[in-house]
């Protein structure tokens, strides 16, 4: 499943990243912990907005649960650490995924499921890409994420298809573009989905 999660993403995590994941893991389990939110919340708003897909209502309640209990999860660890939550801005890579979503309902649907398969896959690659660097702990752990984590990009992207009447090929890789991009970039300020540091 990794292969195949490299091969749909644009481009590997940069080394220099990585370098400040290791030297920042206070932050990385922080915006972790916010990342998980996000995205159960996104499952939810979906689940609110399309009622008449039963499919979708099955795998976003799914994914949302899951996404909670991680959610839990780092939260628990982080206070074993003593780590404090404390409020961090938003990368700008999910908001800069955003702004390709279409208005229009049905368009807009596909395009946030696509940027939710990419969010997953991106996560999943990173997981791996820190998981031997890390103490026994965290190693385990994001690890454990790598199988719900990858299932759920999967569930992401079949979504798409399904609720679009042609192949989603061109909005997959203009989103890939942009994701690309935004990995790639430098930023002044590290996120688990930051590019590498300026």
């Amino acid at each position: 499943m990794l292969a195949e999660i490299t091969k749909f993403l644009p481009c590997a995590t940069p080394d220099a990243w990585l370098n400040s994941a290791l030297a920042h893991q206070d932050l990385l389990l922080i915006d972790h912990a916010n990342c998980e939110k996000k995205a159960a919340a996104t499952a939810m708003n979906l689940m609110y907005r399309h009622t008449g897909k039963p499919e979708l209502l099955k795998k976003m309640s799914q994914l949302a649960r899951e996404e909670l209990l991680h959610f839990q999860q780092v939260v628990e660890i982080m206070q074993d650490r003593g780590i404090n939550y404390v409020r961090l801005s938003p990368s700008r890579y999910a908001a800069g995924l955003r702004e390709l979503i279409a208005k229009e309902e049905r368009e807009q649907l596909v395009d946030t499921l696509i940027v939710g398969a990419f969010i997953e896959a991106r996560s999943c690659e990173r997981f791996a890409k820190l998981a031997p660097h890390l103490d026994a702990e965290l190693q385990k752990f994001y690890r454990s994420l790598l199988k719900s984590e990858a299932r759920h990009f999967e569930d992401y992207l079949a979504l798409a298809k399904d609720n679009w009447d042609t192949d989603i090929a061109e909005k997959v890789a203009l989103i890939a573009k942009e994701e690309g991009r935004l990995i790639t970039q430098p930023d002044t300020e590290f996120r688990f989905h930051s590019g590498p540091p300026s």
